[in-house]
């Protein structure tokens, strides 16, 4: 946080202390909302089988719901009108593309073979993440750890955009093609370029268009201090609410599978631990290094370390069945991914004095007492 944008006083308060009640406490509600959604899978019988009779794209409509909502107000908080700013910087474009479609997949696929040489379906299951590169609950996470908002929109397009041309490929690539060269057991995935893309355009393509509108209209009709001042505090805290109903419902949905084979969750979850530390702390190592200032460098981390869970997901369900390790793997994903990465946020905002101050128009990236509204 620089000195011309934060009160005196403010600069001397510990990270926590700048932040709202809600962002203070919001590993507290995203570990409530993770029981929460166990507890029900495992205590009402039948209740994962119903959530999951209606699908979008092979993921709960209640789920789809719950990341639609979660995004849209997010997506609307963007600037659009300067994302040329974000294309036109290699230093993170380039470290971006690198990270998410050669050493992330990589790094996953080396992972899951050195901690599950002996479980074929959970290996399979995990690589299939690895290839799911974020685009969608990252966007919550770096907005929480004050990144760059339009850099983080690009970047998430971005990736949109190489997921459906270099999902399957990559796919076929690390299930069969490198393990073939190895001399390791070879696994076919069969997916569609047109079931890829039609996840992207739905969990993507849906907010952000509703965003972009919202941004346009909202502001063509009131002018940009209202939309700012009066609407974005309004909607804002319906990123949250979106948040905590995906991650019961999605915890609910796999409740009992978690809760009755704890060494397989174990065993599944130590390999996502190392892979999404090493992702996270390289990536934003290496955002230092080339130069950037600490909201893109977040922004890079954040958009490098996570993964597309519902795709993933829906991948596994698709090709192996609901109740295949593969399956179970995917859920496993977000299982460990949430409560990481929601404290790699506080690591992020902890780690800014290590960087040069952000650009002026950052400003708007600080996490000045917003309360809820900052989700």
């Amino acid at each position: 946080m620089t000195a011309d944008t934060t009160p005196p006083a403010a600069t001397t308060l510990p990270v926590a202390a700048r932040l709202s009640f809600v962002d203070r406490f919001l590993a507290v509600w995203i570990l409530l909302a993770m029981a929460g959604g166990l507890g029900l899978g495992r205590l009402v019988p039948g209740l994962g089988d119903a959530l999951a009779k209606v699908t979008v794209t092979g993921v709960s409509l209640p789920i789809a719901l719950g990341l639609l909502v979660m995004m849209y107000p997010v997506l609307a908080k963007v600037r659009y009108d300067r994302l040329d700013t974000v294309t036109r910087d290699r230093r993170l474009l380039i470290p971006s593309l690198v990270l998410n479609w050669v050493l992330g997949p990589a790094l996953m696929f080396a992972l899951a073979w050195l901690f599950l040489p002996d479980l074929p379906e959970y290996r399979t299951g995990l690589i299939i993440v690895g290839l799911a590169r974020c685009i969608a609950m990252v966007i919550i996470w770096n907005d929480l750890a004050c990144g760059d908002r339009e850099a983080a929109a690009v970047l998430v397009a971005l990736n949109s955009v190489f997921q459906v041309i270099a999902f399957s490929a990559l796919g076929w690539l690390y299930l069969t093609v490198l393990p073939g060269w190895l001399g390791l057991e070879q696994t076919a995935l069969d997916v569609s370029v047109w079931e890829i893309a039609r996840s992207v355009l739905i969990f993507l393509g849906i907010p952000l268009a509703a965003g972009f509108l919202t941004r346009r209209l909202g502001e063509k009709a009131k002018g940009r201090a209202w939309y700012e001042t009066r609407l974005i505090p309004r909607i804002g805290p319906f990123a949250l609410y979106g948040l905590l109903f995906t991650i019961v419902v999605l915890f609910a949905l796999q409740g009992d599978a978690i809760t009755s084979r704890p060494v397989d969750v174990a065993r599944i979850a130590l390999p996502l631990l190392v892979y999404f530390a090493v992702m996270w702390a390289g990536s934003m190592a290496l955002g230092k290094a080339v130069g950037l200032d600490h909201p893109r460098a977040t922004t890079l981390a954040f958009t490098a370390a996570g993964n597309n869970f519902e795709l993933a997901i829906a991948v596994a369900i698709a090709t192996f069945g609901a109740s295949s390790g593969q399956a179970l793997a995917g859920v496993v994903g977000p299982l460990i991914e949430v409560p990481v990465l929601i404290g790699l946020v506080y690591v992020a905002l902890a780690a800014r004095r290590y960087f040069p101050s952000p650009p002026a128009m950052a400003t708007e990236h600080t996490p000045a007492r917003e309360g809820s509204t900052r989700v």
